[in-house]
């Protein structure tokens, strides 16, 4: 990056980082004020916040690769989102703003008993602390790609960023630097999208660009047709995707913390519809460039592998170099066939004529079979010379298009919007590991103690939950394609959370027992179907919470007979 680059993204992070922490300074001085900011916040500010928390550094980083690889069918998984809101404004928002609580938690030892309140903070701690270490990756990848730095050495200098702003200033740190984080990611979207249009050949419009994805298959938004072991359709998006955004929205301290802050019930359920309004349209915009991406591509010189990093090691190796560069030879020979081929069928689509386009996309897609054969062999033998090397390179498809292709100041704002994003999302989950674990874990052990003794004890779990996360981080580059990983991981975990939620907001007649000893079967049953089946993640997260509901419900009436 040129010293305008870096200019603009540090003056954006020190700005964005000093002025949170400067207008929280005193948001410590008691456990209400450091968790929730003293349950001020208005509507739009919730809502920000609900956004930025979801729109970590890997959204930005490997949402744009997924639709590069696999196209638009993504949506789907964000179809029951906005119902998932309004169920959730109607039904969960008055039931914890009545209580005042601290944590979603909180309100199962009211309903059932200790031990069930226990349990499912821990299962969201295992599941958010894990995502947190993915979401602190992301970003580090960004950093090492720029600099140069070993992956581990940037992770660990996010990680303690990210650390010393959460805990000098809690919620309200976390709420109001994300403002400022959403601010600069719509900029720099708009920006890239801008861009990749800008730079297609003259001849080739916005419309055209979307023409050749179309007839490429990267425009396949909707798929009505049922396979549960298909990850992305219809089905799968109205009713998984429903389940798991309930169970984040509804149950997750994460996100529960964000609205748990507003100042009352409907100020915090307008901010769960704005994020409704507004999170399906972004994420549709976020894919939309990575559609682009591979339209520009077909016009413009792509790597062998988005993965230079690790491409430079292997192509000055002794063993495994030689065969590399060879591939690289043939991938530049078929990248001026593959233009050609495009241009023949952008003019077709223009005259359209269909012989011409039919004879066009055959050629087309002969040509993208082929470069898939050779960036497929250079994936297998980049994993022979390092074993760690991620299983896919699409994480890496925007990031290499920013740093290669974007101008002077640019860079620097496009850089800006990950790491802000990372930021912004890293911070909210430590900021709800912390509150989880002293209000559901300690304090239930150490009553009575002075309001600073808490708030000191949720500044030490943020510094240790941090740490574990940025542990875990540095074994995140073995994962599959991040955006995937992250949602994987949740599915194992929401369904049985969501259960346990449904049963006490829904059955009154369960209790305790019953429900603790059905969301212990279901976690088990989840991950044996995981690990035994090839079912669509998403399906994970009903097939949990049906057995926590219908095993509540069976131990209740085998407890009355």
């Amino acid at each position: 990056m040129s010293g305008l680059d870096w200019l603009i993204l540090g003056g954006t992070l020190l700005f964005i980082v000093g002025y949170g922490t400067w207008r929280t300074r005193r948001a410590g001085e008691s456990l209400d004020g450091y968790l929730l900011g003293g349950r001020q916040a208005s509507w739009w500010a919730i809502g920000l916040s609900i956004m930025a928390t979801q729109a970590s550094a890997i959204t930005f980083l490997s949402t744009p690769g997924q639709a590069y690889d696999d196209g638009m069918r993504f949506i789907q998984f964000y179809l029951g989102l906005p119902v998932a809101m309004v169920l959730i404004a109607i039904f969960v928002v008055p039931i914890y703003h009545r209580l005042k609580v601290f944590t979603a938690y909180e309100y199962l030892e009211g309903r059932f008993d200790r031990r069930t309140r226990t349990y499912a903070a821990l299962l969201f701690l295992v599941q958010r602390g894990l995502s947190n270490g993915l979401s602190l990756y992301a970003p580090a990848l960004v950093l090492s790609a720029i600099l140069g730095w070993d992956i581990q050495l940037t992770v660990w200098l996010l990680g303690t960023l990210m650390i010393a702003y959460t805990v000098s200033g809690g919620t309200r740190a976390v709420m109001v630097t994300q403002q400022g984080q959403v601010a600069v990611i719509f900029v720099g979207l708009l920006v890239a999208g801008y861009l990749l249009v800008h730079y297609l050949p003259q001849e080739v419009g916005f419309t055209d660009a979307l023409r050749v994805a179309g007839h490429q298959g990267k425009l396949n938004l909707i798929d009505f047709h049922f396979d549960p072991t298909d990850r992305y359709n219809f089905w799968s998006g109205m009713t998984g995707g429903l389940f798991l955004a309930l169970s984040y929205f509804g149950t997750d301290q994460s996100q529960v913390q964000r609205y748990l802050t507003g100042r009352n019930v409907t100020e915090s359920r307008l901010g769960l519809l704005m994020n409704g309004l507004l999170k399906v349209p972004m994420q549709f915009g976020i894919l939309l460039l990575g559609v682009l991406l591979f339209v520009f591509y077909q016009f413009n010189p792509a790597p062998l592998t988005f993965n230079r990093p690790v491409y430079m090691q292997v192509a000055h190796s002794e063993r495994y170099g030689p065969a590399l560069r060879e591939l690289e030879r043939e991938h530049a020979t078929l990248f001026e066939v593959r233009r050609r081929a495009t241009g023949r069928l952008v003019q077709a689509l223009q005259a359209e004529d269909p012989a011409a386009i039919a004879a066009a996309e055959t050629h087309l897609q002969a040509t993208q079979a082929a470069n898939l054969g050779l960036r497929e062999q250079a994936q297998q033998l980049l994993k022979k010379a390092k074993p760690a090397t991620e299983a896919k390179d699409t994480d890496y498809v925007f990031l290499t298009f920013v740093l290669n292709y974007l101008p002077q100041g640019l860079v620097g704002l496009l850089v800006a919007v990950v790491l802000s994003a990372a930021l912004g999302s890293a911070a909210a989950g430590l900021n709800a590991l912390a509150s989880t674990t002293v209000v559901d874990l300690y304090r239930p052990r150490h009553p009575g103690q002075a309001e600073t003794h808490y708030v000191l004890a949720s500044r030490a779990a943020a510094v240790g939950w941090g740490v574990l996360g940025i542990g875990f981080a540095t074994f995140a580059a073995r994962l599959e394609n991040l955006i995937q990983a992250v949602n994987i991981l949740g599915s194992l975990f929401y369904g049985t959370i969501l259960g346990i939620f449904m049963v006490a907001f829904f059955l009154k007649a369960v209790g305790g027992r019953a429900v603790f000893w059905a969301a212990v079967v279901a976690q088990a049953v989840v991950l044996a179907l995981f690990f035994a089946t090839d079912i669509g993640y998403l399906w994970f997260n009903i097939i949990g919470c049906a057995v926590v509901v219908g095993g509540s419900l069976l131990g209740r009436q085998t407890k009355k007979g």
